[in-house]
């Protein structure tokens, strides 16, 4: 799979969203149900769902509320000096502790989500990980405290 910054953008078309939007309902539904609702064949489902996670900007995946099962998240902004953004983005994308890493336009060069054990192992990894990576010169965590709104259906609200 191509790096994020290499990969080239690929167009959706109606079919494209409309299976997205099935998957979005429920990513275990079988591609014979999608495809009788929305009229088509099992296999275009099907290799419509592969073309589009080769892409590597689709993925199916169980998504989880850390704070239920007693963990710590914290949101973190950086600015990064010197090297650049990808070698930063090469040693956070190795951290266990980090599950989103995303390059930014505004006062934040870089935006992460951590998730740990607690709020001892969220310090360490801040200060002992994050802030060690050379090139990291501002790192400011932000603690969630409750997740209100978690979705991940938006291929509906586009417009062709």
């Amino acid at each position: 799979m191509p790096s994020p910054h290499e990969r080239p953008s690929l167009a959706l078309d109606s079919l494209d969203r409309r299976i997205i939007d099935e998957l979005q309902h429920d990513g275990r539904r079988p591609y014979t149900e999608i495809a009788r609702t929305l009229g088509v064949s099992e296999a275009t489902v099907r290799k419509r769902v592969a073309r589009l996670m080769r892409t590597g900007g689709f993925q199916i995946v169980a998504s989880v509320d850390a704070h239920v099962f007693g963990y710590v998240k914290a949101e973190v902004g950086l600015r990064v000096r010197g090297p650049s953004l990808y070698k930063v983005t090469e040693r956070l994308n190795s951290v266990p502790e980090v599950n989103y890493v995303e390059l930014l336009l505004g006062p934040y060069d870089m935006l992460i989500s951590l998730t740990c054990r607690d709020n001892q192992h969220l310090l360490a990894v801040l200060n002992d990980v994050v802030r060690t990576i050379p090139g990291v010169e501002i790192a400011e965590a932000s603690t969630v405290l409750e997740v209100t709104k978690d979705i991940y259906y938006w291929s509906a609200e586009l417009q062709e």
